[in-house]
């Protein structure tokens, strides 16, 4: 496991909380939604796209540190620019985050290279992500090309636009479904790795239970309104090691669980 020696590995043990499978249905195959998007771009403007997105990830993802030659690939590959709104298109190769509405970010290029990174996805491995937003994360971990994909997305627009556009743009693999996160998705569980892109305040007891054993889970951890912790846990024989790999800032995780810290989904 690639993680370096100065940060501190602890042994937690995590009681693990009962879940069932949430009522929401999977967005699999996706409805085909009408997409707020500008006209189909030049060719020029294409171009510029690809050098822009070259020069990023050249910069300040591969620059910054980012070694594994899959994810490199990936975020070369992806469009960056048609997971952002009309109006951020200019910005979609600077390395910071931008909105995607209803109070949601598409993450910074960097952030979501190192997490993908930190996963340390292997061929035919199950990956969940929690939090879909606007589908970038879920298109660049599709574009590996040798794990399964299944993103969960709490707010019902962006779980029906980010299914549309991934199987638009030939990531039609990418299982999704409208629902809260906090519960994972017992339906296609274990997973070999689970990857959480808002930030609770406290590690979900039940994507714990979700996650075989050897996985990991990359998340933040924090307070809502402030900087969180980057987390990496592996699981070993039913407990966790923990590294804390620093601070970064994310949106709050949102919904009934985390705000009432249940471990199962209320009752019909």
């Amino acid at each position: 496991m690639n993680i370096p020696c100065r940060f501190l590995a602890v042994t937690v043990t995590v009681l693990l909380l009962a879940g069932c499978t949430p009522r929401e249905s999977p967005l699999q195959p996706a409805t085909h939604v009408p997409l707020e998007e500008p006209a189909s771009s030049s060719i020029n403007e294409e171009e510029d796209f690809t050098k822009a997105r070259l020069e990023l990830v050249k910069k300040h993802i591969a620059g910054a540190g980012i070694t594994n030659e899959d994810v490199l690939r990936a975020m070369r590959t992806v469009p960056r620019h048609e997971f952002v709104p009309p109006e951020y298109r200019s910005q979609s190769y600077r390395n910071h985050p931008l909105p995607i509405g209803y109070g949601q970010t598409v993450s910074q290029p960097f952030i979501v290279a190192w997490m993908t990174e930190l996963l340390e996805l292997q061929p035919g491995e199950k990956v969940l992500e929690i939090g879909t937003g606007s589908g970038y994360q879920a298109a660049i971990l599709a574009e590996l090309g040798y794990v399964d994909v299944y993103s969960i997305e709490i707010v019902p627009e962006l779980a029906e636009r980010s299914a549309a556009l991934l199987q638009e743009l030939g990531y039609d693999t990418v299982r999704i479904k409208q629902g809260d996160g906090y519960y994972g998705w017992l339906e296609y569980a274990p997973f070999d790795a689970i990857i959480v892109t808002a930030a609770p305040d406290h590690l979900p007891a039940p994507l714990v239970e979700q996650l075989s054993d050897d996985g990991r889970i990359v998340i933040p951890i924090g307070p809502p309104g402030w900087y969180q912790s980057l987390w990496k846990f592996v699981k070993e024989e039913g407990e966790l090691k923990a590294y804390n790999l620093g601070g970064v800032s994310f949106v709050p995780f949102t919904g009934p669980g985390v705000e009432g810290h249940q471990g199962e989904p209320p009752a019909p």
